[in-house]
C-alpha cells in the first residue's frame, strides 16, 4: 500500500471513491504520462499528465490526456510552461510526482473536456510511480477545476 499522499488525504476526507495504481519507474523516462498509462495498461486518453503552466505570470495546473499536447493557446495570449524548478518549489513535488489534488500550495486548475468522456481518469497521486483513480466529477470538485477543451493530438 502507497505511503498516504496529501492527494490521497484529501480524496478521503472528501468521501470520494478512488484506485490506486503503483508503478515501477524507469529512470530514464521523460514522458511520466505515457510511460504511467504504458505499466499500468491504460488508454493514454484516460491517464491526465499535470502540466504547471504560466498565465500572465501566474501559476496553473493544466490537465490533459498523456497522448496529447497542451494548447497554450486555448488558456491565452501570455501562457507558456513554467520553469521546471518553480514548478516543484511551488508545488512541493518533483516533475512526475507533481498532482493536481492538494498541492502545497493551491494553484487554479484547468481540466481538459475530453475527461468527461470517460467513467474515471488516472491523475498522479502524489509521487513518482503512484496515479490515483477517479471519476472526473469527483476530480473537477476536489480541484475546483475549470474543463474546457485545451489539448491537441499529436
Amino acid at each position: 500500500m502507497a505511503a498516504k499522499t496529501p492527494a490521497i488525504a484529501a480524496a478521503e476526507r472528501a468521501g470520494i471513491p478512488f484506485t490506486l495504481h503503483e508503478y515501477e519507474l524507469d529512470p530514464n523516462a521523460d514522458a511520466f504520462g505515457l510511460e504511467a498509462a504504458e505499466k499500468l495498461g491504460f488508454d493514454p486518453a484516460r491517464v491526465f499528465k499535470t502540466l504547471v503552466v504560466s498565465l500572465d505570470g501566474a501559476l496553473a495546473f493544466a490537465l490533459v490526456p498523456a497522448h496529447a499536447h497542451l494548447d497554450l493557446g486555448r488558456l491565452g495570449k501570455r501562457a507558456r510552461l513554467a520553469d521546471k524548478q518553480q514548478a516543484e518549489r511551488t508545488t512541493g513535488s518533483v516533475a512526475g510526482g507533481i498532482s493536481p489534488i492538494a498541492p502545497r500550495k493551491p494553484l487554479p486548475v484547468h481540466l481538459d473536456a475530453s475527461a468527461l468522456d470517460h467513467d474515471t481518469v488516472v491523475v498522479n497521486g502524489g509521487r513518482r510511480g503512484l496515479q490515483i483513480e477517479l471519476a472526473p466529477a469527483d476530480l473537477v470538485a476536489l480541484t475546483n477545476a475549470k474543463v474546457a477543451p485545451i489539448a491537441a493530438l499529436r
